[in-house]
């Protein structure tokens, strides 16, 4: 019967997507992401220079509007090269090619910033059951799901020692009036303060508190009680 109810509710949906990302994908790439930056900055030493952030940059959009080519979302956001890939065989699939991209990204200035970046792709599923109306997933579900989405995967990554300093969540919401070049503002904001965090740790000093903050810090990310998944025992424990 509790289980019932959560699935009407769709208060697991999140959540259990949340843990098929980290299984069936994060926990594969992440801890191989340093050794493939590794390989590429040692043939191109001029451009990975930050070793900071040497991580997968996930993209975590609240509306879950997802753009499958980031040169389209962004013109400055350009497409440079694939990462080396990892090959494993997986679930009855021979060499199953798991791979991440390197994109450079231009400021405001035409300085040239570089780093590995891509959408958490299990909200595309929050989008398209909120498109279908077999799924009876208003737009307001979406948002709650997609907080307790990013909750939930931010914790599962926090205690996983394997993936530590792996990754960098990027989440955000994009405000109502269009502006051309917010994502690759909200990227660079995270590779600025990556590379002020290396700068502090380098020269023995304390992070001082950025002069700027992107939208994703000012963010209300709270969910509310009803939302957070329930447990399937009936038996008060």
């Amino acid at each position: 019967e509790m289980s019932e109810m959560s699935e009407r509710s769709q208060q697991n949906v999140a959540h259990g997507l949340a843990w098929s990302y980290y299984v069936g994908y994060l926990k594969i790439v992440l801890p191989r992401i340093k050794k493939s930056m590794e390989e590429f900055s040692r043939a191109n030493p001029h451009m990975l220079v930050c070793k900071e952030t040497w991580k997968l940059h996930i993209l975590v959009p609240l509306n879950c509007d997802i753009c499958d080519d980031l040169e389209k979302a962004d013109s400055n956001i350009q497409y440079l090269t694939d990462l080396p890939e990892t090959t494993l065989t997986r679930a009855g699939t021979k060499k199953r090619v798991y791979k991440q991209s390197l994109y450079t990204i231009r400021d405001e200035d035409n300085k040239l910033w570089h780093c590995a970046v891509e959408y958490a792709t299990p909200l595309q599923s929050l989008y398209a059951m909120s498109q279908d109306e077999c799924a009876a997933f208003s737009r307001e579900d979406r948002l709650e799901q997609a907080k307790l989405f990013y909750r939930t995967l931010e914790e599962i990554l926090k205690g996983s020692g394997e993936c530590a300093g792996t990754y960098r969540l990027v989440v955000y919401e994009e405000s109502g009036e269009a502006e051309t070049h917010f994502l690759s503002r909200e990227i660079l904001w995270h590779l600025r303060q990556q590379r002020h965090e290396e700068y502090a740790v380098n020269e023995g000093n304390q992070l001082d508190n950025p002069s700027t903050t992107p939208i994703s810090t000012e963010l209300n990310l709270q969910i509310s009680e009803s939302d957070l998944p329930l447990p399937l025992r009936s038996d008060g424990f």
